[in-house]
């Protein structure tokens, strides 16, 4: 496939504006102004371009999302924040062609009728901020920004905006959030920000590999984007290959190139000439695949189909001396360590996967913690973990006896590791219990709630009362009537309101469903 996002590469000066009119630039733009912005957003959506930074959602269907009729100013935000651990994709982009990114945001600003954009990139991206800046400086010299782009009577300017390095603002709530000055945390939906974003106005983000496809779209149609790729994932995808590959890099190839012909003949194949192990396609917020998967599709449902996702394209390999534990523990660190707090599953269970693992690959595992953590990815309701963090390690058949050997684990997929009996926060012992589903919903849903919300004295009250269930189970109404006046001392003690009723709280217990003490976890 001839290059398309990456036809500027090798060039010298590729990243002038001379050097990029040379070769066609800006002729997208010109013509994109003379459709009206319907016809913009209709030729997006025949190219069947889904986004490229994670979801994969259809971008002329999220251009569609924004009200025509509204009387607010609207904006488009580039999301140049890459983040994710594997990828480094859209820094390519930006070193090399930057004025095809800007020609993107400018044709699709005009689309969805804005007239200002931000790119919200990453702070630690100093050089390609310089070299935004001087990009938008020059096409501001050459009339392509400004009041009157290109004597259209079209107005519009690009801002560029720093972060302060937070994982979370790659979501694009969060970056907004950041955008105005907050704290970056995500907000709740709906509203989206197609009607609700930036200043409480109508707001499109976009990834920079998107807007960068937009040009060519414009240029040669979307039937021709169309033709790339397969039926459901076109268009040609950037790689971030890292890991245990011979030729590390960017590459560019259509949508649903195996990846055994990204890994060995485009990269040529595992350092060292040694076997493959596993592989992230998708960067590292997405579950792992085994090497007997090489063979699926770098498509967005082939991929899904193998278990995992596509998302930002981060392709990272790993050969058989690759201790999996190690590599989970490393993951989940950094996870935990980017976590913004807000949410309960990911702010605490994030930590106690840590844990977990970490207890795990220093050879202190225990067999029952993966008897543990199969019975709550089978048979309950109750995760805690957020998606982040949900699905990374898989063990084979021996794993259960190989526990406290914990290099003789090996990765077929990845799978909740979040299991821990106790965990310590602000004072307060924490704990929890995995409701399987033998028992009641009343039972369940009372663990849920606990899992879920552990945030307030009151709701650690109660994890510290539930954190000292029994381990023999069949005493279980003596426990609970011995414990209860602690309970509620507990939470009269804190500084809440709440004051339920004595017993209230083990009146929704059907004892009778707990007919066996392996019927808890």
């Amino acid at each position: 496939m001839e290059p398309i996002l990456l036809r500027a590469r090798g060039t010298p000066d590729s990243r002038s504006i001379d050097t990029y009119r040379r070769a066609g630039g800006y002729e997208s733009l010109r013509k994109a102004l003379a459709l009206q912005s319907e016809a913009v957003i209709e030729e997006v959506k025949k190219s069947g371009l889904r986004g490229r930074g994670g979801a994969g959602f259809p971008t002329g269907v999220k251009w569609g999302f924004v009200p025509k009729d509204s009387a607010k100013p609207k904006y488009l935000i580039c999301n140049a924040d890459e983040s994710e651990p594997g990828t480094f994709k859209d820094r390519e982009i930006i070193r090399v062609d930057p004025h095809m990114l800007l020609e993107g945001i400018i044709i699709s600003s005009y689309a969805i009728g804005a007239h200002v954009a931000y790119i919200y990139i990453r702070g630690e991206f100093y050089s390609e901020t310089m070299i935004l800046e001087t990009a938008i400086a020059e096409a501001r010299q050459h009339g392509y920004l400004g009041d009157d782009v290109l004597n259209s009577g079209y107005r519009m300017d690009i801002h560029i905006h720093r972060g302060a390095g937070a994982y979370i603002c790659g979501e694009e709530t969060a970056l907004i959030e950041s955008l105005e000055g907050k704290r970056g945390l995500p907000r709740l939906k709906p509203p989206f920000p197609a009607v609700v974003g930036v200043f409480g106005c109508p707001t499109v983000v976009n990834n920079v590999e998107t807007l960068a496809s937009i040009p060519h779209i414009i240029e040669r149609g979307g039937e021709w984007y169309a033709s790339i790729g397969t039926q459901r994932s076109t268009g040609p995808k950037l790689f971030s290959v890292s890991g245990h590959v011979k030729k590390p890099g960017v590459y560019e190839v259509p949508l649903g190139t195996t990846f055994r012909e990204i890994i060995y003949d485009i990269c040529g194949g595992i350092r060292d000439d040694k076997e493959l192990k596993a592989f992230i396609p998708g960067g590292s917020s997405c579950p792992v695949l085994p090497a007997d998967r090489v063979d699926i599709g770098s498509d967005f449902e082939s991929v899904a189909e193998a278990g995992s996702m596509l998302g930002s394209g981060g392709l990272i390999v790993m050969d058989e001396t690759v201790d999996m534990v190690w590599a989970l523990e490393n993951l989940l660190v950094f996870y935990a360590h980017e976590s913004c707090g807000q949410c309960t599953p990911c702010r605490e269970g994030s930590d106690w996967a840590v844990d977990v693992v970490r207890r795990i690959r220093r050879g202190y595992g225990r067999p029952e913690d993966l008897d543990t953590l199969a019975e709550i990815v089978r048979d309950t309701d109750i995760y805690l973990l957020s998606d982040e963090v949900y699905e990374h390690i898989v063990f084979d058949g021996a794993a259960h006896q190989s526990l406290l050997r914990h290099d003789e684990l090996w990765a077929r997929a990845f799978v909740i590791s979040s299991f821990g009996k106790t965990y310590h926060a602000t004072g307060w012992k924490v704990g929890y219990c995995v409701a399987p589903a033998k028992l009641t919903t009343e039972f369940r849903k009372i663990h849920q709630w606990i899992c879920f919300t552990v945030i307030t004295p009151v709701q650690y009250a109660i994890a510290d009362y539930m954190a000292e269930m029994p381990d023999h189970y069949t005493d279980l109404p003596a426990f609970y009537e011995r414990k209860r006046d602690r309970f509620c001392d507990l939470v009269s003690e804190s500084r809440f309101a709440l004051r339920p009723a004595k017993g209230t709280f083990f009146q929704v217990l059907d004892y009778s469903a707990i007919t066996d003490e392996n019927d808890v976890a």
